[in-house]
């Protein structure tokens, strides 16, 4: 079908999934896939996404697609890359693994860090909510600082989680990739290109999408995409590539909204004080003054 604006009309994750209102994440996987095409696999870990789209005997998938325990997504797409080579059929397949953050910031970091460093021809993609959602909204290496989820509510002496968001884009950068990207619905062209770019390099790219969950931050299901807009405007979420080691800036912010106003729509933070509050926004303006003074520079070294 014709496109609009670059962005395809067709659709391979189909509507009428389980998917919450106003899921960001089910959002970012309708167009991750309208940018792969429908010469694709998918090799996706355990997590909402997987429960939501295939209820059995139903499925949400218009490719071939495999689900598999937390720990092994990329495991299973670097045995997909290694048979298809093996049937000389390897030419012109995509081949996408997904895990939410729990999947890829924790229980399957192992799987990932040993395909990278084979150098497997996939694009991983971490969808990232902030939390385990599919299993009661616990905290994950990739929580937000200060969030309060169920294993690390909001008390009387420990406000929410305390360890700060682990840094995986640059944990990948450092195995040598030569295609880290970060990307969010709030910019559906970028993503776009972002997706394109992956999937065409002839070794693991990775990618890490912002996904916002209602459920799990306590926010207005029609809220989605204002926080995801606010998320790159206050500085919290970054659009930025890492291409051939050096990070350049997708989206520049260079008048940032306070990260007050993003942490407002959010009941996870319903419970932070004003010190917490300028705790939050020095944690931002560190990270990002970080991402500048690397901006324009062969910051990690490339080894695919």
């Amino acid at each position: 079908m014709k496109d609009v604006k670059g962005i395809s009309y067709d659709e391979y994750f189909a509507s009428g999934h389980r998917a919450c209102a106003g899921c960001g994440e089910a959002l970012v996987l309708r167009h991750i896939m309208k940018a792969a095409g429908s010469n694709t696999i998918v090799a996706q870990a355990t997590g909402c996404m997987e429960v939501v789209s295939t209820p059995y005997p139903q499925t949400a998938w218009k490719v071939p697609w495999v689900h598999g325990a937390f720990e092994n997504a990329a495991a299973i797409a670097s045995g997909i890359d290694r048979g298809l080579i093996a049937q000389g059929k390897r030419e012109g397949v995509n081949i996408i693994a997904m895990g939410g953050d729990g999947a890829s910031f924790d229980i399957g970091f192992g799987a990932l860090s040993g395909a990278m460093e084979r150098g497997h021809k996939f694009t991983y993609i971490a969808t990232d909510n902030e939390a385990y959602m599919n299993t009661g909204v616990q905290r994950s290496g990739a929580t937000f600082p200060y969030a309060s989820t169920t294993t690390s509510p909001d008390g009387k002496k420990i406000h929410g989680k305390q360890e700060p968001k682990k840094p995986l884009a640059f944990i990948v950068a450092a195995h040598g990739l030569n295609y880290v990207a970060s990307m969010s619905p709030a910019n559906l062209f970028d993503m776009k290109k972002k997706v394109e770019t992956a999937l065409s390099r002839n070794h693991t790219t990775f990618l890490h999408a912002y996904c916002v969950c209602p459920v799990g931050w306590h926010c207005k299901s029609a809220d989605t995409m204002e926080l995801s807009r606010l998320a790159i405007q206050t500085r919290v979420f970054p659009l930025y590539e890492i291409d051939n080691g050096v990070l350049q800036f997708n989206q520049k912010v260079e008048k940032p909204k306070p990260v007050k106003e993003y942490l407002e729509l959010q009941g996870r933070f319903r419970h932070v004080n004003e010190e917490e509050v300028e705790k939050i926004q020095k944690y931002v303006n560190d990270r990002y003054d970080f991402l500048l003074s690397i901006e324009g520079k062969k910051a990690f070294d490339v080894l695919y």
